[in-house]
């Protein structure tokens, strides 16, 4: 069953799936595809010893984004590292491959903007994280594939509903075929799974959904960002995690990694 579902989300890649559209206008650098970067912390001398390293993931989501990230990851550490989100959304199904792609390697995930410091005497470029940075959309769902993951105050995190590629833009006048439901339908569905088997509540697809792509994005309050279980850990970097999302996994009977087989893109 984990083969058949994940051969149905890498096969509607290739064809024209539902997109959120995202409100508002974003720099130039969100509205490029996704990129990765492994960032380390610093100034040496304010962290000294206790420098910490990411994973910065800016831009959009597309279908190729999956692919991007295998290719990023190879011979990379990554397993149980910290990922930090700065994006606008994008591809339905790319940010449920990318998902089940972070949750195999039982990452962090995080909202943070990377602010990369001037390298000192040719040495590697440091970087220092912002709170100030926006996971919109898609990347709401991205954000639920972390075992932890954390939401800055400052930060921002909006929703609302997929829609058809190329139809967003002027919804209320374009046509639809049977063939354009069938997808809209498909691709609800298999959000629907993901968000469960992540370990989310389903309020936050039904919260998304409730917003058409004519309508400014939602903005999740913070009790929203912890009911919904887009937060379970309160300090990014010091390890404490609150228990509430290894209780949600256990009631459901599975472990929370394994669930994520399905999404997990193919190697």
């Amino acid at each position: 069953m984990f083969k058949l579902i994940l051969a149905v989300v890498l096969l509607a890649l290739s064809v024209s799936p539902a997109v959120p559209q995202v409100d508002g206008v974003t720099s130039d650098v969100h509205s490029l595809p996704m990129r990765f970067e492994w960032r380390q912390e610093g100034p040496a001398e304010t962290c000294g010893t206790t420098c910490w390293s990411w994973v910065s993931a800016v831009g959009m989501i597309t279908g190729d984004t999956p692919a991007e990230f295998n290719t990023f990851v190879q011979g990379r550490g990554v397993q149980g590292t910290v990922i930090v989100l700065d994006s606008p959304g994008g591809s339905t199904l790319g940010a449920m491959t990318l998902g089940g792609m972070i949750r195999s390697l039982r990452m962090t995930t995080a909202v943070g903007r990377t602010i990369e410091l001037p390298a000192r005497d040719g040495g590697t470029p440091q970087a220092r994280l912002s709170p100030d940075a926006a996971c919109e959309s898609m990347c709401a769902f991205v954000l639920l594939a972390g075992i932890k993951r954390h939401v800055p105050a400052e930060a921002r995190v909006r929703v609302h509903g997929i829609w058809l590629r190329g139809r967003s833009h002027d919804p209320m006048t374009a046509s639809y075929s049977g063939e354009d439901l069938a997808i809209m339908q498909r691709d609800l569905g298999l959000l629907a799974q993901y968000t469960i088997q992540m370990g989310g509540s389903i309020e936050l697809l039904a919260t998304a959904a409730r917003v058409p792509p004519w309508e400014p994005l939602r903005l999740l309050l913070p009790d929203e960002l912890r009911r919904m279980g887009l937060i379970n850990l309160d300090h990014l970097f010091d390890g404490r995690a609150l228990e509430s999302s290894h209780r949600r996994c256990d009631r459901i009977g599975a472990n929370c990694s394994r669930r994520a087989e399905r999404f997990k893109q193919a190697r």
